[in-house]
């Protein structure tokens, strides 16, 4: 019987592995290549020229930006110091630096087919929503003072020569691709993990630390998050193995904002272009976007 018990969770961990790592390394792929066409025809001061309007306006753009562009912190950082040096407006900036790394189309993509739409639309509404607010108190509270003096080397690729459709699917193609092989090993640890999860952890332990029932498993997920994190495309598979062991939706999603947001690599790129007291302030307002996000899940 238990040899049984032990082919059998290796099959169902083997069955998880295969299904999950397909349908999230294409899902990933075509994703990125839809955002990077899009952009293809979207320059970066047309981007500038949008979140300079003053006002919740601006803020509302900037989470918008920060949600359709798939950045990762690498690449976030420098766009964050180029709409700084543009004049954007602060709030605009925190809005965008906010939404970036929770709300993307990858994340949100993977998300509505793991968890369903349900969880797509309210996990968007929520993030996004906390994104503008927060840039908005950010701005309110006179922490525009915190941003240290950064110059950022090097320049923009010149893609002058991508004038046509096919030139820039191909580009935007090739992106992806490079984008994939940069996260194709996190993506295999994230669905290795879960594949585990799935198919040896009873399932009474994990309900007995983070079921629904416990009110303390939204909070401490979105703190265990943190040293868990590596990427989005880590988490999320982890995640909905945990759902279907019988960990709490809301825990679920608190780990995964609190993961993706206050990753100990994004704070420190984030420590050399903003004072310890904003960066504190960031860290403050991701903990409580997730918490919030977690209930709202579990009562929804």
């Amino acid at each position: 019987m238990q040899g049984g018990i032990s082919v059998n969770s290796l099959q169902t961990s083997l069955y998880f592995f295969a299904f999950i790592m397909v349908e999230l390394s294409l899902l990933f792929i075509g994703i990125s290549t839809l955002v990077g066409l899009a952009l293809a025809y979207v320059s970066d001061e047309k981007l500038q020229r949008w979140l300079s309007h003053k006002g919740v306006f601006g803020n509302i753009l900037g989470a918008l930006v920060g949600g359709l562009t798939p950045f990762c912190a690498c690449s976030t950082i420098p766009m964050t110091v180029g709409l700084l040096k543009a004049k954007v407006p602060f709030g605009a900036v925190m809005s965008f630096v906010v939404a970036s790394p929770i709300l993307n189309p990858i994340v949100l993509s993977m998300l509505i087919v793991l968890l369903g739409i349900k969880a797509g639309i309210i996990y968007a509404v929520v993030t996004f929503t906390a994104a503008v607010l927060f840039g908005l108190i950010l701005e309110k509270l006179g922490f525009a003072n915190q941003v240290k003096n950064v110059i950022i080397t090097g320049g923009a690729e010149d893609n002058t020569e991508l004038t046509t459709f096919k030139g820039k699917l191909k580009n935007a193609l090739g992106s992806a691709f490079d984008s994939f092989r940069g996260v194709f090993l996190y993506l295999v640890i994230g669905v290795a993990i879960g594949a585990v999860i799935k198919g040896f952890v009873p399932q009474d332990t994990i309900v007995k630390i983070a079921g629904p029932q416990n009110p303390l498993a939204i909070p401490v997920a979105a703190v265990v998050g943190i040293p868990l994190y590596i990427r989005a495309s880590t988490a999320i598979p982890i995640g909905l193995a945990l759902v279907q062991k019988g960990m709490g939706v809301g825990a679920v999603i608190a780990l995964i904002i609190g993961g993706a947001g206050m990753a100990i690599p994004e704070m420190s790129l984030l420590a050399g272009i903003f004072r310890p007291r904003l960066v504190a302030a960031l860290v403050g307002v991701i903990f409580l976007t997730a918490v919030t996000a977690g209930f709202v899940f579990s009562i929804g």
